[in-house]
């Protein structure tokens, strides 16, 4: 069902609203038969976007309401959350940053609302990835991380003033003849302390 403006071809063109045949409704702009423009889209599943389109694909500014109470607010391309943007996730943590084909990707923020900390630096398809500090409510880490754990050298910077400088390890799988077949859980990295200074302006940036 559509009612709204039309061209002289009896396409959709200008304003108008539509009901699609799996219950999902359309209110907005249309050019030439396609959604484009400003416009509110609402799916029947309770989900929910109001922002720009371009030929019938979410582009340019606009916010997605998920069903499961997420939110995206920011820049789209082709359907795709691509720019920067922030995204409000269902447990309440929030991702404020740069994003490439619906993933976290370049630099953001994320932040953990149950602790309160919150990782500042490089993404790669969706996970941490690069220079980056991990801050928590009285100290934080300074470093690099490689797919979404902190590896080699690094600190722990503390508000008393003092820092803690070392590295993380990625620990050797010890093998077992019985499993072979089970490809064992990649090991968490081990800090290993080199040395405990006062407050240093060394970043991971100076070993590139």
């Amino acid at each position: 069902e559509y009612e709204g403006d039309r061209n002289s071809e009896g396409q959709r063109h200008g304003f108008g609203k539509a009901r699609l045949p799996n219950g999902d409704t359309y209110e907005g702009e249309y050019e030439c038969g396609l959604r484009s423009g400003h416009g509110t889209y609402r799916f029947k599943n309770g989900a929910l976007y109001t922002g720009n389109y371009l030929q019938n694909k979410k582009h340019g500014k606009g916010v997605f309401f998920y069903p499961d109470g997420s939110k995206y607010a920011g820049d789209w391309e082709h359907d795709q959350r691509q720019g920067y943007g922030e995204y409000l996730y269902a447990n309440g943590d929030t991702y404020t940053g740069e994003w490439a084909n619906n993933k976290r990707h370049g630099q953001g923020t994320y932040v953990y609302k149950d602790t309160g900390s919150k990782y500042v630096g490089c993404w790669v398809n969706g996970v941490q990835d690069g220079p980056a500090e991990l801050i928590h409510l009285n100290h934080r880490f300074k470093g690099r991380f490689l797919n979404g754990k902190p590896l080699g050298r690094g600190k722990f910077i503390f508000d008393i003033g003092c820092e803690q400088h070392g590295e993380y390890i990625q620990p050797v799988q010890e093998k077992e003849d019985e499993e072979e077949d089970e490809s064992p859980l990649p090991l968490d990295p081990i800090w290993k302390v080199l040395e405990i200074t006062k407050l240093t302006p060394w970043s991971p940036h100076d070993e590139e």
